[in-house]
């Protein structure tokens, strides 16, 4: 049954909150205890969350006893996103739990109304309790998306790094209206469409004319993205030297894993910067009044993340930094 819609707003002290947790200290004279034999970690779910708000959303916590002690004083904290009330924030759940025993807390969440394009909120339940085993806390996350990732990347690109050199006022690769050359681009082998072999993969250099909009500037976009590998490669390009970023890679059974790469700046930064790999350099580039700087190499880069090559590709949250400018990403064998 869909929960009701809202009829008075939530007080604003149940603004979600992180509970931070300190497992007591032990006496520092105390010898080092042996080793406990491992037993399996308390489980914390969420139920899924309504996201088609402006709505009160209820979640169920649930608490599993997966060890031989029984599971007692149980307290169970629950948050969503920065800025959405829950309450309560706290429930203390009476009794003690069997091995194999669950527990459930539920909880009343103010979700917002939906905003457009791709999202992903991050709900999180955190456990206290005593017995069990033995940890004394236990996290469990749930993360909803609604809408979609862009199709590909050139379904992303937002920005036009590469011109002709007899048309170079629509570039702006830099933000100070210069880009690469499409001719000196050619005389490496970067032509449109042309097969780029980096790291592993086989990229594709952005099939579009000249003067058109051909690479996306990182800003957190979800990009579609199928497959199974190693590693995921990048090729790009930086703007500045701090043209570093976390990407976040979702499988299809939900799970994600996350790498930092970065680029070094397009001309000047030693081209291993940040771990890259260098791919081509050009001689020169286009600026707004025609092609210039000749004796400059302007560069463009490979970099990659690790990937679980047992799972699938769904998709990528590109890092969320202006200064990575990617014109395609492959997966690796």
């Amino acid at each position: 049954m869909r929960p009701a819609r809202l009829l008075s707003p939530l007080r604003a002290a149940a603004v979600a909150a992180t509970v931070l947790l300190v497992p007591a200290q032990a006496a520092a004279a105390a010898p080092a205890p042996p080793a406990a034999a491992t037993t399996s970690q308390t489980e914390v779910t969420v139920s899924p969350v309504d996201l088609d708000g402006p709505v009160i959303s209820t979640v169920k916590v649930t608490v599993r006893n997966t060890a031989p002690q029984r599971l007692r004083s149980l307290r169970v904290s629950f948050a969503g996103p920065v800025g959405w009330a829950v309450q309560p924030s706290v429930q203390g759940v009476s009794g003690s739990f069997a091995t194999g025993a669950s527990a459930s807390a539920t909880f009343r969440i103010q979700v917002p109304e939906k905003r457009p394009g791709f999202v992903i909120r991050t709900f999180t339940a955190n456990a206290t309790y005593q017995g069990g085993d033995g940890v004394g806390t236990a996290t469990g996350t749930r993360t909803e998306r609604s809408g979609s990732p862009q199709a590909n990347l050139a379904a992303a690109y937002n920005g036009v790094a590469i011109t002709d050199e007899s048309a170079t006022a629509a570039g702006d690769f830099d933000g100070e209206g210069n880009s690469f050359s499409a001719q000196k681009l050619a005389a490496v082998g970067l032509t449109p469409g042309a097969r780029v072999e980096a790291l592993g993969a086989t990229l594709t250099w952005p099939d579009v004319p000249a003067g058109t909009k051909d690479n996306v500037a990182g800003s957190g976009q979800a990009v579609a993205l199928s497959g199974k590998g190693s590693a995921l490669v990048f090729l790009g390009s930086g703007v500045g030297s701090g043209a570093t970023g976390t990407a976040t890679v979702f499988y299809t059974d939900g799970t994600s894993t996350t790498g930092s790469f970065g680029f070094p700046n397009w001309s000047f930064d030693p081209v291993d910067a940040h771990g890259a790999t260098l791919v081509r350099s050009t001689d020169g580039r286009n600026r707004p009044d025609g092609y210039g700087n000749a004796t400059v190499k302007y560069s463009v880069f490979a970099h990659s993340i690790a990937l679980d090559p047992s799972r699938t590709v769904d998709f990528v949250v590109l890092p969320a930094n202006g200064g990575v400018h990617l014109f395609d990403m492959a997966i690796a064998s």
